[in-house]
């Protein structure tokens, strides 16, 4: 039976004690997940009813009117984001390739790859505030159907050089006496293509700024594939781009299989859409989009021994045997900035008196140091026994590390975890440069044979590595320390100028889960989007060690 579904928007009340609060949501959700929704807005949880004032389709929250706070600003009436057109894009040579083009043939998977299938698509998007010569509205119609247009030809020209993410993912099933198992592929001409999306939402730039916590539900509607896994790539597209025009700004939010890219390649494809789309407003005619500064690496896959990697199978045939869907808890999400000053003394002292065992100064980087500060930190605010195992993992790179090194610019997934693991009475008795150091160890152990190591492993074990977001990123124990402020983020312009924030999707959210962006003002500035649960996103804005380093 079919659970009962409701439709949730922002309604004009929101801000008032006992208030209907209708969520941002374009696609019905079952009741249930609507309350965890709701729950989620909130520092703790609230008695929620079925408001019986005006509004059926809404649910009642009961609380200090102060909690509201943040959302006083959502007084627009509906504020649901409006799908208003959508396209299916194919790389621009495909019309005159041949069948026999390299871009049509399958693109195996290597053991980095296939190890997504479970997790969600990448989000990741950018918010602009239109240009003040846009602001008039008697030419905001002309100005969004050229920018549209220009995004539309720019993103075809791309997929000639990223065209994997024209396609979908396909499966050979190996089931018989002798096999059980499947062999997972991109098909690049399998399905419609890429997906560009144009929505509205009737919200200002300030509107989704100035609240003290990411407003969640609003956010996560920017962007396309809601709670979609990566083996969803089947029957999905690969990469859908969803552009948001606000009241006064324009989001532009990618939705990208994780199964294709890592977020290294994610801002690679990012980087080269938008020196494209510059190359096409400032040039008229007569301009080679074949030529980009970077172009990919799309084959061959990495692999241990150097071959093609059409050998590695998962020994599954059921998608239910690896791919387990997951529904974050109520969380709260909020933005915390670490300005270069801050940064350079949060590494100083991590720095401060470590030796490594020749007796010489180490050097932890700032982004270890900053990591140890908020793993110590989010382990009190959490409260955890003091035998209590945790551990923080770090997004690591691969590229560089392995012998010969892999370009920059292959585009796939050469990312895994290192960890350092203690108890939590060990990580708070020991000062900040211990646990950086630990971090640091983790991360210098982790050369071409440790990756080799583990991918020889993988195609050994009975039931291999397909990471699962409810188990193996230990939630509400542990910090998963994710993307990096070295990634170009701000570089994108679009002739949008300067963007003025980077923001996140619903994907791979969970309880400790931290993202890495560069701060806004560069120099060695670093946000970070924080996802904990209610009590403990209090307790951390109430932990000295931490907000002392913070900027507002």
């Amino acid at each position: 039976m079919e659970a009962e579904t409701r439709q949730f928007y922002i309604c004009r009340d929101v801000g008032l004690p006992g208030g209907c609060v209708n969520l941002v949501n374009p696609k019905p959700y079952p009741v249930r997940q609507g309350r965890e929704l709701i729950e989620g807005l909130f520092y703790r949880h609230f008695p929620l009813r079925m408001c019986k004032k005006g509004n059926a389709d809404a649910l009642c929250v009961a609380c200090p009117a102060k909690l509201f706070a943040p959302w006083r600003g959502l007084k627009r009436g509906s504020a649901a984001v409006k799908r208003i057109s959508e396209w299916f894009i194919r790389p621009q040579f495909e019309a005159a390739a041949a069948q026999d083009h390299e871009s049509k043939k399958p693109i195996f998977l290597s053991q980095f790859d296939l190890a997504m299938l479970s997790v969600h698509y990448i989000q990741k998007g950018l918010l602009f505030k239109k240009l003040p010569e846009e602001e008039p509205s008697s030419t905001s119609s002309i100005l969004i159907s050229s920018l549209l247009a220009s995004l539309h030809d720019s993103l075809a020209f791309t997929l000639n050089h990223f065209y994997p993410l024209a396609g979908q993912l396909s499966t050979r099933v190996l089931d018989d006496d002798d096999e059980h198992s499947s062999l997972i592929f991109i098909d690049p001409i399998k399905g419609p293509g890429a997906k560009l999306i144009h929505a509205s939402l009737d919200m200002t730039v300030s509107d989704i700024l100035s609240p003290v916590d990411v407003p969640r539900v609003v956010v996560h509607s920017f962007f396309d594939h809601d709670r979609a896994v990566n083996h969803d790539g089947h029957r999905r597209p690969l990469l859908s781009v969803q552009v948001t025009e606000l009241i006064d700004g324009i989001f532009i939010g990618c939705s990208m299989n994780h199964v294709v890219a890592d977020g290294t390649s994610f801002w690679h494809f990012f980087n080269s859409w938008s020196e494209i789309h510059m190359m096409m407003i400032r040039s008229a005619a007569n301009i080679n989009y074949d030529s980009i500064s970077r172009p990919p690496m799309i084959k061959p896959r990495w692999s241990v021994d150097g071959t093609d990697p059409s050998s590695i199978k998962l020994p599954f045939v059921d998608p239910d045997e690896f791919v387990r869907p997951y529904e974050a808890p109520p969380l709260r999400e909020r933005i915390f900035h670490f300005s270069s000053r801050s940064m350079a003394a949060i590494k100083a002292k991590a720095n401060d008196g470590i030796l490594d065992h020749m007796n010489r100064m180490m050097m932890i980087s700032s982004l270890q140091a900053l990591s140890a500060l908020v793993w110590r930190c989010i382990i009190r605010a959490r409260g955890l026994r003091s035998e209590d195992e945790t551990s923080c993992r770090l997004a690591i790179n691969n590229r560089p590390r392995l012998e010969p090194p892999v370009s920059r610019d292959y585009f796939g997934n050469l990312v895994q975890t290192v960890r350092g693991v203690t108890t939590a009475g060990e990580l708070l008795q020991h000062d900040l440069g211990w646990a950086a150091n630990m971090l640091h160890q983790a991360v210098v152990r982790h050369d071409d044979k440790a990756v080799r190591d583990t991918c020889e492993a993988w195609v050994k074990m009975k039931s291999p590595l397909v990471y699962q977001l409810g188990t193996y990123f230990e939630p509400e124990k542990s910090v998963m320390m994710g993307s990096s402020p070295r990634f170009d983020m701000y570089g994108n312009e679009f002739g949008l100028g300067k963007a003025v924030a980077v923001l996140s999707g619903y994907g791979n959210k969970f309880d400790g889960k931290v993202t890495t962006y560069p701060g806004f003002e560069g120099r060695g500035s670093v946000d970070l989007e924080i996802c904990l649960s209610p009590s403990s996103m209090a307790a951390l804005e109430s932990d000295d060690e931490f907000m002392l380093n913070v900027n507002v």
